[in-house]
Parts: structure tokens; sequence; C-alpha cells
């Protein structure tokens, strides 16, 4: 039963839009009351109804060693006895920034953010700024914040017209903003070739988080590298969700391809709200108050979120074996779920990269927007809740990923592989 969840929305439509604070948490993409969280812990989530979970968002990505972990917790606990903020520069600042230059491969300067939304949008200037130019390139299906210039429709309407696809999102912002097919590099070709001299800066999830999971052909990513080179284009890889996942380095050193300017979100704060963007030395010193670039934060390089971030990214730096742990739960889950899904003839598609899973219920394989939206999202939904009548807490939307953490035992595992074949078979059925 969750009586507690359903007043406490009830309660929350009054007072707050939709009666959430981020949408998809809404449960509009399948159904049903929204689950009130109440704490958590290692693999597990607890509700406001005295329900456990366990659990593979992880806060949509950074909670890559579980939830409340001890290091992180000491960390924060020892920063909250120096106060909460201070508006001024710390040592933990200095401390974090050296430490992501050691671990990410394109990255010479960091700025640090509150928001991996305020990372891509500081980062889209900086490119602008940068290069002299207005224009932008985006992919469809490739989500980076709320920022204006993201929030734009897909298709021919948004290439030729620039239609945007939020109210309030000004036409002029829209008409800069171009949209590609994720995986398609000749569309990136023939953008490039319409506006000479135009764009400024392709910005892309090197590994797509918010269309489900989807993996790039390697050579797409090389491609667009080559492209931008050759054009003056700034290359900006959105790794909030890859970053520190994939690798020590994230998607661009698992994948062998170095972008111009990288964003990182909630991992580098251990799960807190913070954000950056970094990247080569010349570009990164056109940021004031280096250079003419402007951005400003009074809460960016918060001491408890770098306390924090630096705990985090200091042990998967120390612990290279972290990786292979993500990797091998991983490989278990998306052979067990395969091995079920092939018992009850359901069309599917599975993606999986590390440890970033997405289930598409399609006959389709999914390598773009389009391809993802072949999935069957009812059916989805009827999934997601069988899962969560059993205890297992999946992303809300069949457009998101799944994220695992090393607190996901071989116990866990079974349980969910267990759940999964139970869901798989009732929905089968219906």
């Amino acid at each position: 039963m969750r009586e507690n969840s359903q007043q406490l929305f009830d309660k929350a439509q009054q007072f707050i839009p939709g009666g959430v604070n981020s949408p998809v948490r809404a449960f509009k993409a399948v159904g049903g009351t929204p689950v009130f969280m109440k704490s958590a812990k290692g693999p597990y989530l607890f509700d406001e109804d005295g329900n456990r979970y366990i659990e593979l968002i992880n806060s949509w990505g950074p909670m890559v060693l579980g939830h409340a972990h001890e290091i992180i917790e000491k960390a924060v606990s020892d920063a909250l006895q120096r106060s909460f903020s201070f508006g001024a520069p710390t040592r933990k600042e200095v401390e974090i920034a050296e430490l992501i230059v050691l671990m990410v491969p394109s990255v010479e300067k960091i700025r640090m953010v509150n928001s991996g939304t305020e990372a891509t949008m500081s980062a889209i200037r900086l490119a602008r700024g940068y290069t002299g130019r207005d224009k932008m390139i985006k992919f469809e299906g490739c989500y980076h914040g709320h920022g204006d210039s993201f929030l734009i429709a897909a298709g021919s309407g948004a290439v030729t017209f620039g239609t945007p696809d939020s109210p309030g999102v000004p036409k002029g912002v829209a008409n800069d903003t171009l949209t590609a097919r994720y995986n398609d590099l000749e569309h990136v070709k023939e953008l490039i070739e319409a506006n000479p001299n135009q764009v400024a800066a392709i910005i892309l999830e090197p590994v797509a988080g918010n269309m489900g999971c989807v993996v790039p052909d390697p050579a797409f990513l090389k491609g667009l590298r080559e492209l931008s080179t050759r054009n003056g284009i700034l290359l900006i890889f959105d790794e909030v969700m890859t970053g520190f996942r994939l690798s020590r380095g994230g998607a661009q050193e698992r994948f062998g391809v170095m972008p111009d300017l990288t964003t990182l979100g909630k991992i580098i704060g251990g799960g807190m709200p913070v954000g950056a963007y970094g990247g080569r030395k010349e570009i990164m010193d056109y940021v004031s108050p280096a250079g003419p670039v402007y951005q400003a934060g009074t809460l960016s390089g918060n001491p408890i979120a770098m306390a924090a971030g630096y705990a985090m990214l200091d042990y998967l730096n120390t612990h290279p074996e972290t990786y292979q742990t993500l990797e091998d739960i991983g490989q278990k889950l998306a052979t067990g779920i395969k091995n079920s899904l092939q018992k009850t003839g359901l069309s599917y598609t599975l993606n999986h990269i590390g440890s970033m899973l997405t289930l598409f219920f399609t006959d389709k394989a999914v390598f773009d927007f389009e391809s993802a939206k072949t999935s069957d999202t009812a059916l989805f939904g009827r999934y997601f809740h069988e899962m969560l009548n059993q205890g297992v807490y999946l992303a809300p939307s069949q457009y998101e990923s799944l994220f695992f953490s090393t607190a996901l035992t071989d116990a866990h595992i079974a349980l969910i592989l267990e759940a999964n074949e139970n869901a798989l078979k009732k929905i089968s059925r219906q």
C-alpha cells in the first residue's frame, strides 16, 4: 500500500505545479501516483509508507557507490562543522578541480556551477563567445537541461523554421539551434554545409541517456570530432550522466574521442546539487574574470557539495576496480533480462553499456530518437508497475536509462531478475 504517497501527492498538487519539482517524477509516462521517498541506503529506497525498493535509478546516475555511502557521509558531516556556504574561494574547490583535470582526459581547466543545466548553458555561451558564432547543433532525443537553446522541436520544422518546442522559448533563440539525428553523421554534415562559418558548437550526450540508453556508433563520435576540427566548431560532450560512470575518465576515455568542452553534473557533488564545465585551457581562459565571457554564481563551489564530490571522485580514482564491478553488474543484469525476454515472445530491444541499460518494448533496433519512439510505451507502463509492486524501482519512463551501483550484490541481482521474469510473464499474458 502507498496511501501516504497518495495523500502527499494530493496535497502537493495544491502548492506545486503538477505536484512535483521535475516533470518525470509525476509518473505521467507510466500512470499511477508517484512514490514519495523518505530515505535511502545502499541499493535501497524507502518510501513514506515504509515500503522498501531495490532501486535502479541512483538519483539519475550519480550514486555510483549506492546511497549514503559512508565515505561521502563522513565528508559531508565534517564539512557541515565549518558552515554551509561562504561565497568565497575554498581549498576544496582547488583540490576537486585538480582531481577532475587529472581524471578527465580533455579537461585542462574547469569552472564549478550548480547544476547540469547551468553547466550546459554556460558551455554554449562560452562556445559562442570563443568562436564569435551564434548557431549550435544538438541532437534529437539528447537532453541538456531546460535552457532555452536546448528546448527545440525535432524534425524539419526545427531545422527550417526554428520552431520552439516549449512556450516561452523565443523564436530568435530557436533559429540559432539546429537539430540533427543522433548517429547520423551525414545529417550533421548537411547542417554545417547549409550554415557555413555559423556553427559555434556541436553538443551531444556521447552515450544518450534521455531517449533511453542509446549507444553511439564509434565512427559517429570520431566523425563529429573530425567535422568539428575541420570547420572550426567546438565539440561539447555532455557527460552529466556518463562522466565518472562509464570509466574513470567518462565516455570520452572509453571511446577515445576528445571533446573541446565537457559538462559534468551531480556525480561531482556525490549526488548533491552541483555541475561543472571544463575543457582546453585556451577556451576556458575566455571565461570571466580571466576573459570576456561572463558567468557567475554565489553558490558555485559550495563547500558541502565540494567535500562530498571530492570524497566520491577520490574513491573512484584510487579504486579503479570499481569500474570492473560496474561492468560485471551491468552484464549480469543485461544477460538475465534478455534470457527472460526470450521466453516470453515479447518484442524487445535491450541497449546496454557498462552500468547503463534500457529495455525498449520494440522489435526495432534503437539507435536514435525516431527508432526509440517505436516502443510500446503502454506496455512499458505495465512492466514498470509490475516491477514496482515486487519492490524494484525503475525509471518511470520508457525514455530513460537505468543506472546501476556497486551496492548491488549477487543476491540483489537475483531478486531483480526474479521480479523481471515475473513481470514479463504477467504482461505477456495481458
